[in-house]
């Protein structure tokens, strides 16, 4: 898998999370206490743009039904056998890299 440029890595202060596009498939990237970390950016209950949601404490809300999901595992709060694909994350040159799928 390669790391890609996903944004400039202050585009993204802690507390917050956004929406990224790679060739057609969206990333939400979230900054919570300075981690980084970037998952499928659809949620899986109604298919939600997660990256346009909001971080609420660890939680990164979907902005369509309030699911929430942890800024670190992305597990579900409410259903832990509901989690988030994740990508490893790296930052260089001050920009987000993300590690897509092939």
């Amino acid at each position: 898998m390669p790391f890609v440029k996903a944004a400039p890595a202050a585009a993204v202060p802690p507390g917050t999370v956004i929406e990224t596009e790679i060739d057609g498939t969206p990333y939400a990237i979230c900054n919570y206490a300075g981690q980084l970390r970037a998952f499928d950016g659809t949620c899986p209950h109604s298919g939600g743009p997660l990256g346009q949601g909001n971080l609420d404490g660890g939680n990164l809300v979907c902005p369509w039904h309030a699911w929430e999901y942890d800024c670190l595992t992305g597990v579900n709060t409410f259903d832990d056998s509901c989690q988030l694909a994740s990508f490893p994350v790296r930052i260089e040159g001050g920009d987000i890299l993300i590690d897509i799928p092939a």
